[in-house]
C-alpha cells in the first residue's frame, strides 16, 4: 500500500517512519488509504464533498491524530475539506501536512481546507508541514486554508512549516479567539529557486483578555519570491504579538506587511518586522573553525528556522 516513495514523505511531512498508532487518516492521490479510528477519536468521510470529520470527545488527553496527504501522480490536481471538533476539557495533538513527488512534466497540485472548532478549555497542537521533491519539471503546487475558532479558555499552537521543494504556495490562516483564549503560531518557510511563497494570516482577538502570539521565520534564496500579510485585529481588551524576521540572500524578494488594528482602548498590539542578510561576523566566527563558506550559511540558516 505505501511504497519507498511514500514513506520517505510520511518520515518528512509527519516524522513517521511506518503507520502510526492511534488516529489517523492518510490519503493518497485523491483517495484515502488506510484509517483507524480510537475510543475517543472518530474519523467519518464526508458526504457532500471530497474530506473528513474527526470528532475528539471531550475530556480526552495524551492522544493524537495523524492525517498526512501524498500526492505523486502525474497531473493530479486535489483538494479535500477536513473539519475538526476538539472537545471540551481535551488536550490533542494533530499532525497534518502534505508531501508531493513530481517526476513529470506536469503541475502536481494539493490544496487543503481545514477548518477547527476548539471548546470550552481545550489544547490543540496543530502541526503542518509541506515537502516538495522529485526530478520533474512540473510545479509542486500547495495551498492550505486553516480556519479556526476558540472557545472560552481555550489554547491552540499551530506550527506552520515549509521543508523544501514546494514552487508555490498561498497559505490562507483565519482565527477567531473568545475570551480569555490564546493562539501561539510558529511559521518556518524556506523558498530557492524561482519559487514563490505568501503566507496571510489573521486573527481576530473578539473575547476579553484573549492573547495571540505570531512568529514567522524564513529565508529567501535565489530568485524566490515571499510576502507575508500578518494582522491582529483587537475587538476588545486584548494582547497580541506579530514578528517577522526574514533572512534574504542572492537575488530573492521578501516582502513582510504586519498590521495591528485596535478597535478597543484596551487592546494592547505590537508588530515587529526586520529583512536582512547573514551577519558577516557569523560567517567569519564559524569558518575559522574550519568550515567552508557554504557549509557555515548552513549551520546559520538551518539554526535560523529551528
Amino acid at each position: 500500500m505505501l511504497n519507498a516513495i511514500d514513506k520517505v514523505i510520511l518520515e518528512e511531512i509527519a516524522d513517521l517512519h511506518e503507520v502510526p498508532l492511534g488516529a489517523y487518516n492518510i490519503r493518497k492521490n485523491g483517495e484515502g488509504i488506510s484509517r483507524n479510528t480510537t475510543a475517543n477519536i472518530d474519523i467519518i468521510t464526508k458526504k457532500d464533498k471530497p474530506g473528513i470529520d474527526v470528532i475528539i470527545k471531550p475530556g480526552t488527553k495524551g492522544e493524537s491524530v495523524h492525517i498526512p496527504v501524498i500526492v505523486s501522480q502525474e497531473g493530479l490536481k486535489d483538494i479535500v475539506y477536513n473539519t475538526f471538533e476538539v472537545g471540551e476539557g481535551s488536550d490533542v495533538v494533530i499532525v497534518a501536512g502534505c508531501g508531493i513527488h513530481n517526476s513529470s512534466g506536469e503541475s502536481e497540485q494539493h490544496d487543503g481546507v481545514h477548518e477547527f472548532f476548539v471548546r470550552k478549555g481545550a489544547h490543540m497542537k496543530y502541526v503542518e508541514k509541506h515537502y516538495g521533491e522529485g526530478d520533474g519539471t512540473g510545479e509542486r503546487i500547495l495551498n492550505p486554508k486553516t480556519v479556526i475558532e476558540v472557545e472560552e479558555n481555550g489554547l491552540v499552537e499551530l506550527e506552520m512549516i515549509q521543508i523544501k521543494g514546494v514552487d508555490k504556495t498561498v497559505r490562507d490562516t483565519d482565527v477567531i479567539l473568545h475570551e480569555n483564549a490564546r493562539l501561539i503560531v510558529t511559521e518556518r518557510l524556506f523558498t530557492n529557486s524561482d519559487q514563490s511563497a505568501e503566507s496571510n494570516i489573521n486573527v481576530k482577538l473578539v473575547g476579553e483578555d484573549s492573547s495571540a502570539q505570531v512568529i514567522s521565520r524564513s529565508v529567501a534564496r535565489d530568485d524566490s519570491k515571499q510576502i507575508f500579510h500578518m494582522n491582529l485585529i483587537g475587538h476588545s481588551k486584548c494582547r497580541g504579538h506579530i514578528q517577522c524576521d526574514s533572512i534574504i540572500m542572492d537575488n530573492a524578494q521578501v516582502s513582510s506587511v504586519p498590521e495591528i488594528d485596535a478597535l478597543d482602548s484596551d487592546a494592547q498590539l505590537i508588530h515587529e518586522a526586520a529583512i536582512g542578510k547573514i551577519a558577516s561576523e557569523q560567517l567569519t566566527k564559524l569558518m575559522t573553525l574550519g568550515l567552508t563558506e557554504i557549509e557555515a550559511e548552513d549551520i546559520i540558516l538551518q539554526d535560523f528556522l529551528e
